[in-house]
């Protein structure tokens, strides 16, 4: 934990987030509502995860990142990109604007860009902020794509099951657990692909290959300069697949020159409890408001 002896700043994954906190009590049957019948569930288990980290990791700035929705560079490269992602639930929908207010009375920045994703915006406010200031940066997110983005000053902190039960990546715990640098984790994903956004990567080469190939190789540009020291059924693969892997790796990569910014004195985690209570008291959440009590009283 961070006892903001230095300057920390918590960059949150807020769709992550949102859709954490939404599935994980929607699973149950149960959607907390307001008396008019507004769904509060997934903002409610939103600031629970949040303000979880925030006790736990003692930033001193945070700024929340989101999709705006519509279509994306990644979606012009590539038709398919997330083609077989469902509608996000009815319930859910009034609440991405919902939890966007609630952070705001926070004075947390709510930042995202049309045609990126919440990644790109992370990966660029993480690049700024650790070359041109002496800041140390946090993601918090459930995404493991976001791994790559780790360097000295960089971590991720990966949500688990349940709350506070987080595991923080760096250099060393990332190279210790999975043998694999940030930048080689776009590797794999470029020749395994995700089937959760939808790209293929090289037919035929699954996690185990691809992990083997990486490790072996070093990258992608490795592999292919070392084809002929491939098994034949391999090496077919990757030469039936190569505008593929190239086109894979390309989406799989976060992009760090998004249009975005925020200044230090922007982002500084500063509450006011009167906003803070008025707001959660309109969302008949004033529980929430008093679990927090400590932070804001």
């Amino acid at each position: 934990m961070n006892q903001r002896n230095e300057p920390t700043l918590l960059l949150v994954d807020g769709m992550a987030v949102l859709f954490r906190a939404y599935y994980a009590t929607a699973a149950s049957g149960y959607i907390r509502r307001t008396k008019a019948g507004l769904p509060t569930n997934a903002v409610y288990g939103f600031i629970r995860y949040f303000w979880d980290a925030v006790q736990t990791f003692g930033p001193s700035h945070v700024i929340c990142c989101w999709d705006m929705g519509g279509k994306t560079f990644r979606g012009e490269e590539y038709a398919a990109y997330k083609g077989n992602r469902a509608e996000a639930p009815d319930d859910l929908i009034p609440q991405f604007a919902l939890i966007k207010e609630v952070m705001d009375s926070l004075n947390i920045p709510n930042i995202g860009a049309a045609g990126y994703e919440a990644d790109d915006c992370i990966g660029t406010l993480a690049k700024y902020y650790t070359e041109e200031t002496d800041m140390k940066v946090m993601v918090l997110t459930g995404d493991h794509d976001m791994l790559q983005l780790i360097n000295d000053r960089t971590s991720i902190i990966i949500m688990k099951k349940g709350h506070g039960n987080y595991m923080v990546y760096n250099p060393e715990t990332l190279l210790a657990e999975k043998q694999l640098t940030p930048r080689q984790i776009i590797d794999m994903k470029g020749l395994m692909g995700d089937a959760s956004d939808n790209y293929p990567g090289v037919r035929g080469i699954g996690e185990k290959t691809a992990l083997k190939l990486v490790q072996e190789y070093g990258s992608i540009e490795g592999i292919l300069s070392n084809l002929e020291q491939l098994t034949p059924s391999v090496r077919k693969k990757i030469e039936s697949d190569l505008d593929m892997l190239h086109l894979s790796r390309k989406l799989a990569e976060i992009h760090c020159a998004v249009p975005v910014s925020c200044t230090l004195d922007g982002c500084e985690l500063r509450l006011d409890p009167d906003t803070v209570m008025d707001k959660f008291e309109q969302l008949e959440m004033k529980s929430l408001g008093s679990w927090m009590g400590v932070a804001i009283g």
